[in-house]
């Protein structure tokens, strides 16, 4: 075929195919389409459907809400199963826990309770307890632990505070079985009359407040000096005992109790509190002016009291003590104390004309200090005592030592004599003048006689 007749052939064909394009027509039976398949649940899709897109984006949001929700769904219920398995464990542990703590509380309270009444500690054997100054609960249950005497301390600390003892232990030396029980433990501890760790004092007759502070210092038997002198010059005793509270010029006084802290041997704890030292020492004094005793002059016995209230000169029980302090200090015996007291009730008693009416005497000059080189620097060296008898007429404010007993009944229970004037050599002898000529004499003679 040529050229020619083959692009003839070709424009043929092409315009066949033009031709049947034209008269194609599509023809549809609407019959064939139900609409209600679509309503069906279970009819599926026809691959002819189409989708616009916003059609799509809504499917994938429902996909996507749906996908999440089952999601979450699997989550609560992974939690649920994993907290299930949660409890199960916390409650066996709980139980555990419980069944564990229930078994060592009751062993605490056993043993505990063991201890308290002491049924473990057969040790019949004792031991010595130092306890120290101002102890706590704290010191004191590890001290008894250490000693063996208690073997659970946090339970005799919890028995101590519900029975209100645990503030009231006190210093001491104590010696304990280790067989007993926390009540009798207790009650032990805070019975001073327990106690082992005693010194003995012996306060001298003639001893001031200031020295017998120092001897109870020196000896270990006072804590505390300073709260015992200023306990010595308060009203703290006045309840308990009607001669201190009779005192009414404290304020004329250094310290209102001198002249009843009686000398005597004292048994006293080591490093005792000062107000429980003075309740010692005025007990006595009260216990002795209240004992009936032989004095001379008298046929039967008597007590302080008595002679007190049959002074012929009516002093009181104060003005008796001043008068026995003086004595005490003047005296060089037993036989020269009853001299003296009649020199001193002779001189307070004599008429104004005889010169006579200032008792003059060394041992009230520097009161409450023994002499000038006692008085503190502090006070200079013109000191002047309110009790100085030099410079003023009759009986000092107080007392001006501790007398013994012979000094108070010589002040009750002079000898009867003229004499106004006394002295001494340095030997102690006494003399004695009834005028200050024969007063002036002696004393020309002790000079020479020392010499």
């Amino acid at each position: 075929m040529s050229l020619d007749n083959y692009s003839d052939y070709e424009e043929t064909l092409n315009e066949q195919r033009r031709r049947k394009a034209e008269e194609f027509k599509l023809s549809i039976d609407d019959s064939n389409f139900d609409d209600t398949s679509y309503e069906n649940e279970d009819s599926e899709p026809s691959e002819l459907n189409s989708y616009s897109g916003q059609d799509v984006r809504e499917q994938m949001a429902r996909d996507s809400k749906h996908a999440l929700k089952k999601r979450k769904k699997e989550e609560s219920k992974e939690r649920k199963a994993k907290n299930k398995h949660n409890r199960r464990i916390f409650r066996f542990i709980w139980i555990i826990s419980v069944v564990i703590v229930g078994a060592m509380a009751s062993l605490y309270i056993i043993t505990g309770m063991n201890d308290l009444l002491a049924i473990n500690r057969t040790d019949s054997s004792t031991v010595k307890i130092d306890i120290p100054e101002n102890p706590d609960l704290n010191t004191v249950a590890e001290i008894l632990v250490k000693n063996g005497v208690i073997h659970e301390p946090s339970y005799f600390k919890m028995f101590a505070t519900m029975t209100k003892a645990s503030d009231d232990f006190t210093q001491g030396t104590y010696e304990m079985r280790k067989n007993m029980d926390y009540e009798a433990i207790i009650n032990y501890l805070l019975s001073s009359g327990n106690r082992t760790d005693t010194v003995s004092v012996t306060i001298t007759e003639g001893e001031n407040i200031l020295e017998i502070a120092n001897t109870l210092k020196s000896k270990g038997a006072l804590s505390d000096a300073d709260k015992f002198l200023e306990l010595c010059n308060s009203n703290d005793f006045n309840e308990d005992f009607d001669f201190i509270s009779a005192i009414s010029n404290k304020d004329e006084r250094y310290y209102k109790l001198e002249g009843y802290l009686y000398p005597d041997t004292y048994e006293f704890y080591k490093n005792e509190d000062p107000k429980s030292v003075i309740y010692k020492l005025l007990n006595n004094y009260e216990n002795k002016i209240n004992e009936k005793q032989t004095v001379k002059g008298y046929s039967k016995k008597t007590t302080v009291k008595n002679l007190v209230e049959k002074s012929n000169t009516k002093y009181s029980l104060d003005q008796i003590m001043t008068i026995a302090s003086i004595i005490q200090a003047e005296a060089a015996n037993e036989e020269d104390m009853y001299y003296i007291s009649s020199i001193i009730h002779n001189r307070l008693t004599a008429d104004a004309d005889m010169g006579v009416s200032n008792l003059g005497l060394d041992s009230t000059k520097f009161y409450p200090y023994r002499s000038s080189k006692d008085v503190p620097d502090g006070k200079g060296g013109s000191y002047t005592s309110r009790y100085d008898t030099y410079s003023k007429a009759g009986l000092p404010p107080g007392p001006i030592c501790n007398p013994g007993m012979d000094a108070i009944i010589a002040a009750l229970n002079p000898y009867d004599t003229g004499y106004y004037f006394f002295c001494h050599d340095s030997n102690g002898q006494a003399y004695y003048a009834s005028t200050l000529y024969e007063q002036n004499a002696n004393l020309e003679y002790i000079e020479s006689y020392d010499k």
